[in-house]
């Protein structure tokens, strides 16, 4: 398995994959690599030439000190997992003066309105570093597809709008969220949660499956009042917020149309944040 640290080297071995006219296939992560960033590696194996995961915690997209500094590297562990997989799968896995140099700060971008809702609101200047860092990560790998988990829903739609805005040629695909047996979306975080935590977390799929039965029937505050009625009863959780929106805006909604809608959720548990979604349709 080959590993690189810098640009100049990796995009060297890529520039060599494109002359042979191969296709290269491209999971940006953050590491800590569960279940859920192996069906990704597995979708993008089974679809191009060559693989490139990228393991880089980018300290610009947290707009929490604390949470960046809690944020699990495990690197070792990782590259073990990224094996299962396929062993010819290539990592980057950068230090932050490779990817910054001496300036560690975000471009500003804009996404038309998707970075304003929901994350954007309760994390400042967040997307701003996701757009920074994926917009860098691009340009080193030069991918043909990209794969993103559906969990982080937001973001994969800003990543979506951040290539069509800047005229890259690189193929964004989402892939289904996947989820522990109960229910609970995987993620890097869930690695912070006690046993018992993650066993309460189930709560957080149970009642948006609730929402979507609901939301056949009843109007789009009714949902809303029930969700939030329902964490209310649990004291545990912190109820940052629950939106249905328009999948293709992310703009929320009281008003049901002939369109997609999914429903969004933010909670903490033990000073965990956690999030999910679900498609209404």
């Amino acid at each position: 398995m080959l590993i690189f640290n810098n640009k100049t080297d990796i995009k060297a071995l890529l520039a060599k994959h494109k002359e042979t006219n191969s296709t290269i296939g491209f999971v940006p992560t953050m590491g800590a690599l569960h279940k859920g960033h192996l069906s990704l590696l597995e979708e993008s194996v089974k679809n191009n030439d060559y693989t490139v995961i990228s393991i880089f915690v980018n300290p610009t997209q947290f707009n929490n000190t604390e949470d960046l500094e809690k944020y699990p590297r495990t690197l070792e562990a990782d590259v073990d997992k990224i094996k299962t997989v396929n062993d010819n799968i290539i990592v980057f896995a950068p230090t932050v003066k490779e990817m910054y140099d001496n300036e560690v700060t975000s471009a500003h971008f804009s996404f038309d309105g998707l970075e304003n809702q929901m994350e954007g609101q309760h994390r400042p200047g967040h997307f701003d570093g996701v757009g920074t860092i994926v917009k860098k990560l691009f340009e080193i790998v030069e991918p043909d597809n990209a794969y993103f988990g559906e969990k982080d829903f937001q973001q994969l739609q800003i990543v979506k709008k951040m290539v069509e805005k800047n005229s890259m040629p690189v193929n964004v695909v989402g892939c289904p969220i996947l989820r522990e047996t109960s229910g609970l979306a995987m993620s890097s975080r869930n690695e912070r949660l006690s046993d018992d935590d993650k066993n309460k977390a189930a709560l957080i799929y149970k009642t948006l499956t609730e929402a979507r039965q609901l939301f056949e029937k009843h109007t789009v505050d009714y949902v809303t009042e029930y969700v939030k009625s329902i964490f209310k009863a649990h004291p545990e959780f912190d109820l940052e917020y629950f939106e249905i929106a328009d999948e293709a805006t992310l703009i929320p909604t009281n008003i049901k149309e002939n369109k997609k809608y999914r429903a969004f959720i933010a909670v903490f548990l033990s000073n965990i944040r956690l999030i999910d979604n679900i498609s209404l349709n």
